[in-house]
């Protein structure tokens, strides 16, 4: 269901017409999980486009449906944070709005698609790494319960995102099951907050920030380096393989001036020769003879 504005009297949200999304919030008021939450989201730029929608329409109104503060980082990257805060229900109604505007967007893509299949919704969760290991469990013991449980395909990846202590949690699956499996991750972090609470910290966690995308630098021949620092690297590697030509060459006992550079070979230069020092004998016929 689209997100724009319906017209008539019958007008209604996306949440409120969604039985499953209903349940959902039930279930949530019944398991007494209803305390304020953080989730922070990794999209790439047409998908923030997607949840921003015309003027900003769509994102304010999934905050006033949901209740939840959504925020989206600044800046010119190719990928964004987006940022959901507020009581778990209100987390949920914002993540089901925004599972179903993604599912939205691929139906919309394949009208004139000819794929017989519909690919999953994929969401990008940012997770302290600190976290992760209750996420997963022991043996992979818990991750496998919450693919088994809410039919969502969940990868923690291995590395940490770069400049923090952040990993990406992907998430995979049509909108209730992502719903389920957010259900669960948040249940998780709760467990993880309410046994180290009162223990001393591991560490403060770096959040990922995405790098801004950078100008890229194009050289002679058509070698193009984004990074700056690896540009001026690539420049130099390429300076080194096109060392001039020496300025002499030499032919038995004689210093023969190189036919494509005609400059003095420095003395020092001479000096350090294996060959003996060589002066040029003055010729009748006004050439340079070289003797030893």
């Amino acid at each position: 269901m689209p997100f724009s504005s319906a017209t008539g009297p019958s007008k209604e949200s996306l949440w409120s017409s969604r039985p499953t999304c209903r349940e959902m919030e039930s279930k949530v008021s019944e398991g007494g999980l209803n305390v304020t939450l953080t989730i922070r989201l990794l999209m790439h730029g047409k998908e923030v486009g997607s949840i921003i929608g015309k003027k900003g329409e769509t994102v304010k109104k999934m905050r006033e449906e949901s209740g939840a503060r959504i925020n989206i980082s600044e800046g010119n990257c190719p990928e964004r944070i987006v940022t959901i805060t507020g009581p778990t229900d209100a987390i949920f109604k914002a993540f089901a709005m925004i599972a179903y505007k993604f599912e939205e967007d691929i139906t919309n893509s394949m009208s004139n698609s000819t794929a017989t299949s519909k690919p999953p919704v994929t969401l990008r969760l940012v997770v302290p790494a600190s976290q992760c290991g209750s996420l997963i469990g022991k043996g992979g013991s818990k991750i496998k319960e919450i693919r088994e449980s809410t039919g969502a395909q969940v990868q923690v990846a291995g590395d940490m995102l770069p400049n923090s202590t952040e990993r990406a949690v992907t998430i995979s699956g049509t909108p209730d099951a992502i719903i389920q499996c957010v259900k669960q991750i948040c249940v998780v972090m709760l467990e993880v907050q309410s046994v180290t609470k009162g223990s001393p910290p591991k560490g403060a966690t770096i959040p990922y920030r995405p790098k801004p995308a950078s100008t890229p630098v194009i050289f002679a021949g058509g070698q193009v380096r984004a990074d700056p620092l690896a540009a001026s690297t690539a420049n130099l590697s390429l300076l080194l393989q096109h060392q001039p030509l020496p300025a002499y060459t030499i032919q038995g006992q004689y210093a023969i001036p190189h036919p494509d550079v005609w400059m003095p070979v420095p003395r020092p230069v001479l000096m350090n020769s294996p060959f003996p020092m060589i002066s040029p004998d003055p010729d009748p016929h006004g050439r340079n003879t070289f003797t030893t």
